[in-house]
């Protein structure tokens, strides 16, 4: 069994003041979707300096948890539509189980498969000596996760939710107004496509930025360069 990770709030919020957060996951039927290769993007991005390392699916953080000397931040997506983001108590408890510091789930008001909410996982989760990151897409999600013990707050799921601004950049104002809200360290993540955007996102009071797709999704960028291409 993978060896469980444990910091307290207040120490792993001192730990990840200012830093980059690098987000190792690969979506289904991509080329990287594979352990090993998750490990390696998980090693290089500890080599280039990253604080931690965010990661999806049970099997996959418990070997970047063994691979790498960083907190790694867990979830497990199941599905693609409403709430997949560790959408359960029963997910979290698994990513808990494979070894995660912080488990990261959807906070949003949507209904959950089993019939919880997020204030049942956090309590779940806490009591299993895990954290908590909130992945949420408005200030008032964000609040109300907060208020029921989240020990992070991430701006994940903006842009992503029907009803909020799509954007092809980090939501830099829900940035400002969840650090102005709250006390509980807000994370900035979703299109933080350049160490500009990251910049600008602890500028605007996040506490530390995740970044993903613009590190570790070869597919993604190389569509997009193809994309740019076409359009000469």
């Amino acid at each position: 069994m993978t060896t469980r990770q444990t910091w307290t709030a207040a120490g792993l919020a001192a730990e990840l003041r200012g830093s980059l957060i690098v987000s190792c996951q690969a979506p289904p039927g991509d080329p990287m979707r594979e352990t090993d290769t998750l490990v390696r993007l998980a090693r290089s991005g500890a080599a280039g300096g990253g604080a931690a390392i965010r990661a999806n699916e049970p099997d996959v953080v418990a070997a970047i948890v063994a691979a790498v000397d960083l907190p790694v931040i867990g979830l497990w997506k199941d599905g693609d539509t409403g709430v997949y983001i560790t959408p359960t108590v029963r997910h979290a408890l698994a990513i808990v189980e494979a070894g995660a510091a912080v488990v990261a789930a959807d906070a949003t008001d949507r209904p959950r498969a089993d019939g919880s909410t997020f204030a049942d996982l956090v309590t779940a989760v806490h009591a299993a000596g895990a954290l908590v990151m909130a992945d949420v897409s408005t200030l008032a999600e964000g609040v109300t996760a907060a208020e029921q013990g989240a020990d992070f707050v991430s701006t994940t799921l903006s842009g992503y939710v029907p009803g909020t601004p799509e954007q092809t950049g980090p939501d830099l104002t829900l940035v400002a107004e969840l650090a102005a809200a709250t006390d509980v360290p807000v994370v900035a993540e979703g299109r933080v496509n350049t160490p500009q955007d990251a910049a600008a996102a602890l500028a605007r009071g996040a506490h530390s930025v995740v970044v993903g797709t613009a590190i570790t999704a070869p597919t993604a960028l190389t569509a997009r360069f193809v994309a740019g291409l076409t359009k000469h």
